[in-house]
């Protein structure tokens, strides 16, 4: 895949495109060698991956307010809407303004708080036909909650939840319960009317983030 950087702001973009005029464009939250990387197992799918770096994770992936999950970590800022209206009032146009041919879709996917605010966004913005959480943080206080009382601004047409199968295993109370949620999350989706599944993997959350992240994007795609 050809691989062009686009400064927007303080924000690096990059975007990974090949030979293509037509396919869906996925949007990531990672650093641009990792998805240099995930890159390299899309030759034969028509798709564009693009990758925003230069984001503050605790503060701008974060839907409210939060504490902290580790100590010495960062408390959580509670800035995904300010965050998630640059991202389509900004971002995405001047990224599908770049590209050749007009996308038939987008797709927000992401792991951890990344995984959280691709839940997030279908609740504040209809931008996103799929959405994907990779080992999502849907322990976050009150997001399951908020996803049970509130309606999706757009009803994902596919939406892809991922685990790995130790990570419910935490002294931290809060962690505990991630398995359970994501779960509940995915059937909220699913009773709404989406297509949607959710999957197991082994080890802890730490372990093989490539291979679920491509895992869940075939899935998406």
């Amino acid at each position: 895949m050809n691989q062009r950087i686009i400064a927007i702001g303080e924000r690096r973009v990059t975007v990974f495109t090949d030979a293509v005029s037509k396919g869906p464009i996925i949007y990531l939250h990672m650093a641009a060698d990792e998805l240099a990387q995930l890159a390299r197992e899309w030759r034969e799918v028509p798709v564009v991956l693009v990758t925003i770096d230069q984001v503050d994770w605790n503060r701008e992936l974060s839907p409210w307010p939060g504490k902290r999950a580790f100590r010495g970590g960062p408390d959580f800022g509670g800035g995904a809407d300010a965050y998630l209206r640059e991202l389509t009032e900004t971002i995405v146009p001047l990224v599908e303004a770049s590209l050749d041919f007009t996308p038939s879709g987008r797709i927000l996917a992401g792991y951890s708080l990344a995984g959280l605010f691709a839940l997030y966004a279908i609740y504040r913005t209809d931008f996103f036909t799929r959405v994907g959480s990779i080992s999502g943080s849907l322990w976050y206080d009150g997001f399951l909650e908020f996803m049970l009382t509130n309606q999706p601004l757009v009803i994902p047409e596919r939406a892809y939840f991922s685990l790995g199968d130790r990570e419910k295993i935490s002294r931290n109370q809060r962690l505990g319960v991630v398995e359970e949620h994501t779960i509940q999350a995915e059937q909220q989706l699913r009773r709404l009317g989406a297509e949607s599944i959710f999957e197991l993997n082994p080890g802890n959350h730490f372990d093989d983030v490539q291979g679920r992240i491509a895992k869940g994007l075939k899935w998406l795609v």
